[in-house]
Formats: structure tokens, C-alpha cells, sequence
């Protein structure tokens, strides 16, 4: 007999997603075209055609991402007496504990070209600071 101890299992931290779902609006002739290619084998399904796509476009595009990141700088952590200006190209996370009082108290501004991931209460108290 086998007894299972799931008393004791305790998630040591929340685990963030490795993705993002966005979601794209296409006209029915390029679904179509998507679709003849999955069903021709060149792709395993409309998901990997597009990752494919957004991959390649990033890739025939990476010397122009690679000059604009070395025009912007990036700060962390905190000086004394300043707000921060938070710029993020990828995932910024705000820990769970981060109180909205805090965050409005710490943080001038954020603006992320990803994916912010914060409480709901704290991306409310950001909701004006936040391009």
C-alpha cells in the first residue's frame, strides 16, 4: 500500500511562466496560408509557424535591437532619495510582497516591452506611471 504525504509538500516559490500569450488577428487568406503549410508538414502547427516567424523577424533584425539596447542604460537598485525609472525589455517582475504603497512611494515610472508581472493592487497604484 502506498500512502502519498502531500501534507508536506510546500511550494518554496511561485514558478513564473517561461511565455506569454498574446493574441494576433490575421485575414482568412494568410490563416489559409499558415494552415497549408502545417498541413505540408512544414511546421507542427500554427504555434511553431509563428514563433518561427516572430524568430526570424527578430533575428533579421537583431543588429538594430543590439544598437538600441547599448543606447539605453540600466539601472538597479536603489539610490538614496531617488525614485526609480524602470525600463525593461523582456519580464519585470515586482515581488508579491511589494505593498502599492511601496511601489508609488519607490517607483516614478515603468515602462516594459514584454511583460510587467506585479500584483494586481500594485499595477493598479502604477496604472499612471506605467507606458
Amino acid at each position: 500500500m502506498v500512502k502519498i504525504m502531500a501534507d508536506n509538500v510546500h511550494e518554496l516559490r511561485q514558478k513564473s511562466a517561461d511565455t506569454e500569450k498574446i493574441t494576433i488577428n490575421l485575414g482568412y487568406v494568410d490563416l489559409g496560408h499558415v494552415d497549408l503549410m502545417v498541413q505540408e508538414g512544414f511546421y507542427s502547427n500554427r504555434t511553431d509557424f509563428i514563433r518561427t516567424a516572430i524568430r526570424n523577424q527578430l533575428e533579421r533584425h537583431a543588429e538594430v535591437v543590439k544598437e538600441s539596447r547599448a543606447r539605453k542604460s540600466l539601472d538597479l537598485g536603489l539610490r538614496a532619495s531617488e525614485m526609480l525609472h524602470i525600463n525593461v525589455l523582456g519580464l519585470a517582475t515586482i515581488a508579491q510582497d511589494v505593498t502599492p504603497e511601496l511601489a508609488r512611494a519607490t517607483i516614478a515610472s515603468v515602462s516594459v516591452l514584454g511583460a510587467l508581472h506585479a500584483s494586481p493592487a500594485v499595477k493598479a497604484a502604477l496604472a499612471d506611471r506605467t507606458r
